[in-house]
This record gives structure tokens, sequence and C-alpha cells, in this order.
């Protein structure tokens, strides 16, 4: 299971062999006999290390590209000539139709329709597995997101990436499992990566990425080979050698273990211990993967680098191809807002022109670096758009029928599955609920969905519920 790139020889544990190691306090730091200088070797104990799927995997690592707001399948990747057809003339639903503006033209040797609004993600057609029948169950922003991420839009529950990473641990004991660049704030916020009932290790880390007039300004602190100017106490205002930390890490722990031993289940406590641990190694790690100075000015300039407006996704996009080389698990990355209720015109075509490039730089170099095969590429929203305008401006939410795409991560390119009415409304054939690309998701991966379980209140919970069919027709 263990990629090339990766830095560390991990022996594989069953979940139960993690969560019992978890439980008992010892998964992340063995403090008996250790010393300063000595940190405790993450790989052999950590419950985030490297396990067995349940079947043979297509893919081993995730990124998923999320556009918050809910882009219009109808003027991106969804053909509908006979919208166009109708345009402004009376809809069953009160309001006219709204025909794209946007030419939409076949490409690749599949033929896949694809709107003028995505040129370069067009020249790789051949790779995308669109999902044109998608559909959830709410079409308000923050119910759709919560349950795009969790399954459940009612309750507190872990998101898709935490369940992976407790399926699978990670392949980098340096580096969090579960990486979550610029998530979603008024929409869900931390609920979107966090772990809820599963134990804290498993929660998304959240990284922000700004554009090259600000970005990673943080992370300048975090230099390779520099010492901590703050320790653990950023209010003590010295120099902290990495011993001197590391002897700091060594009393906390201690005392965070007689607490956990006290009361034998503290998912807090936990947590903490095991987020100190990771801080501690990310000081070496965090700042060598978002280094881009290796990068060639060719490879910077497939993703739209230092180019605008596509900067700041391009980083975004080529952190999330380095943070996959280095061993992680699940990478999700944040655009938005596509939400134009008004303006689509113009808002729509900035929001594809500041990820179009990058998105197809990613596709592009992670086939180049033979990733591609077992990356698995995930892009959409929350929901869709109408068909139809109150405003004549724009399109409304939309939950009964839009599109996703997939790529990679053995999934059929050049592929499209499932579809909607003939104006795009509703999905009518092969649909998709969010259960059922969850359940497809983790199949990839190599996991089945009814049996990766974990219990709570009393049952077996997991990410499907009781619901959930895998996709087997886009499996190449």
């Amino acid at each position: 299971m263990k990629p090339e790139f990766c830095q560390h020889t991990m022996n594989p544990l069953s979940r139960r062999e993690a969560l019992a190691s978890l439980s008992a306090g010892f998964g992340f730091l063995a403090f008996a006999g250790l010393t300063s200088a000595q940190p405790a070797d993450a790989s052999k104990t950590s419950a985030l290390a490297p396990r067995k799927p349940d079947f043979e995997a297509r893919a081993k690592r995730v990124i998923f590209l999320c556009m918050r707001g809910g882009p219009s399948h109808v003027d991106t990747l969804d053909y509908k000539p006979r919208l166009k057809q109708d345009h402004e003339r009376p809809s069953s639903y009160g309001t006219p139709w709204m025909g794209s503006p946007w030419e939409f033209k076949q490409h690749g040797d599949s033929g896949l329709w694809i709107s003028e609004l995505l040129p370069n993600i067009a020249d790789h057609a051949d790779e995308l597995c669109l999902l044109r029948g998608m559909h959830c169950d709410q079409p308000a922003h923050a119910q759709a997101m919560i349950q795009m991420h969790t399954g459940n839009f009612q309750f507190v529950r872990p998101s898709v990436g935490a369940w992976s990473l407790y399926g699978l641990g990670t392949e980098n004991q340096n580096l969090p499992g579960f990486i979550s660049i610029n998530p979603p704030t008024a929409t869900g916020g931390a609920q979107n990566y966090g772990s809820a009932f599963l134990p804290a290790a498993f929660q998304g880390t959240k990284f922000t990425v700004q554009d090259s007039s600000q970005r990673n300004r943080r992370i300048d602190r975090l230099r390779r080979g520099e010492a901590n100017p703050y320790g653990i106490n950023n209010a003590v205002n010295q120099q902290f050698s990495k011993t001197a930390q590391r002897s700091q890490l060594d009393l906390i722990a201690a005392l965070n273990r007689e607490k956990l031993q006290r009361d034998q289940h503290n998912p807090i406590i936990e947590g903490a211990i095991e987020n100190f641990e990771l801080a501690f190694r990310m000081q070496d790690a965090v700042p060598e993967v978002m280094d881009l100075s290796s990068e060639t000015e060719e490879t910077l300039s497939l993703y739209g680098i230092n180019e605008d407006p596509t900067d700041g996704f391009g980083r975004q996009c080529i952190l999330a191809r380095r943070f996959a080389e280095s061993g992680v698990r699940f990478i999700e990355l944040g655009h938005g807002s596509w939400d134009q209720h008004s303006n689509i015109q113009t808002a729509l075509a900035d929001n594809c022109a500041e990820t179009d490039k990058p998105i197809a730089g990613l596709i592009a170099d992670l086939k180049h670096r033979d990733m591609l095969k077992d990356t698995l590429i995930l892009w959409g929203g929350e929901f869709g758009r109408t068909p139809y305008s109150d405003s004549g401006t724009g399109r409304d939410h939309n939950h009964k029928g839009y599109t996703m795409f997939m790529a990679g991560g053995g999934v059929k390119g050049g592929f499209s599955y499932g579809a909607t009415d003939e104006h795009g409304y509703e999905a009518i054939e092969d649909k998709m609920h969010i259960h059922d690309w969850h359940a497809t998701i983790l199949h990839l991966l190599g996991l089945d969905h009814e049996s990766l379980t974990y219990r709570y209140a009393g049952r077996e919970m997991r990410l499907t519920d009781v619901a959930g069919s895998v996709a087997t027709k886009i499996m190449a």
C-alpha cells in the first residue's frame, strides 16, 4: 500500500487495533522511557497508521474540489439544447425558462459536451466521469453542504474525509491525514471537516492559503531548521529549541495521560495529545511541502500561478498535488461562492476563469507523474441551479438534479453517468443521491460502506446511514 514517495515504513494496523490503542491512551505517545531528544515513533503506535482496505482499492487518496454555492450545471457540464430552444418561454414553475448564454461543444474522443466556460478542463474530457444525475435532500446552502460532507443535515456526523482516514489511516505521520484548504465557514463551518463521534485524531486540519499578495505568512514562522519562537505557549516571547519543545511536550503529555487514565475515555484529551505531537512533527514537514521554490516555471504556469485570476486557486491545486505526493489521504480545496441568483453571466464566468486552468493543470500534472490512476479527483458543489430564472439574470437553488464529476482513481474517463430531464431540472436516469456518491467514493478507496462502522449511541453508525448504492457502472 505504501507509495514510493512516502518517507516512512509502517506496519498496517486494523481499525480494531488502532482503536484499542487509542482508547488505551497509547495511540499517540509512548511515555515510558521517553527522553526529550527521542520523540515517540508515531508510525508504530498511532491510530493514524495505514490500514489495509477491505478489498483491492482503485484509489489511494482523494482530492475534493469543493465549489461552494452550487455551480450551474446547465451552463457548465449538462448540455440542454431544449432549454436554449425554450428560452424565455413560460415554464411549469411560474417563471420563464432561461437558456444558457454559453455555447457547448463536444470534446475528446469521447465527445463529452462541455461549455465554453471550461476550455482547459474540456481538454481533459477523456479523463472525466460526469455524474449528471446527482440529487440531494435540501435546497438550502448550509444543510446541503453539511449533507454533502457528512451524509446527514440534521445531526452532527463525521465528514467523508474523517471516515476515509478512520478506514485507511494515512501514509505520512508528519502531516495530517486529512487536510481542508480554505474550507467553508458560513455553511456548516468545522462540521464539514470534523470527526464528530469518531476519535478526534480523524478530524481534518484546516489550512488557509491566500493569493500571492498575502500567501503563507504564518508558515514563514515554521521554516525548516529554525527554532519555534513561541514554544507551546505562544504568550511566551522567547526562543525555544526543539529539545526544549520536546521537554514541554513530554510534560504536557504526561499530565494529559494521567487525566486520561482517570477518565478512562476522554476524546478531548486524546485529541489534544495527538494534536500537540502532530504539530511538533509538522514544523519540519509542512514548510517543506508548502515551499514551491523547487517547482519549475513550466509547472507553475500549468497551474496559473503568478497569473491573474488563477493564482489563488492555482496555489491550492499545486499544494494538493504536493500533499498527495507526501502521503496525505484526503485533501479538500474550497472555492466560492457560486451562488448566482443574479448577474450570472459575469459571476459564473469569473468563477470558471479562476478555477478552470488550475484544475486542468492538476489533472495534467497528476497524469504526468503517473498519480492520476490512483488519485480520485472529485468536483462539485452542494447542489445545482434551476433552468428557469426569477430575476431574469441568474438561477436559483436546485437540489433535484445537478452535475458533479470524478476523474482518475479507477473511474471511467470520457464517460457520462445519469441524466436530468430535457430542461435540466430533475434527475431522471441513473440517479445518484449523496449516499450513493459517498458509497462509491469509499468503494473506490477499497472500503465497504456498509461495514465501515463505529458504535455510537447504541448503534453501528456509518457514513451512508442505512442507504447508499455503489455506482459500479462508472468503474473502469
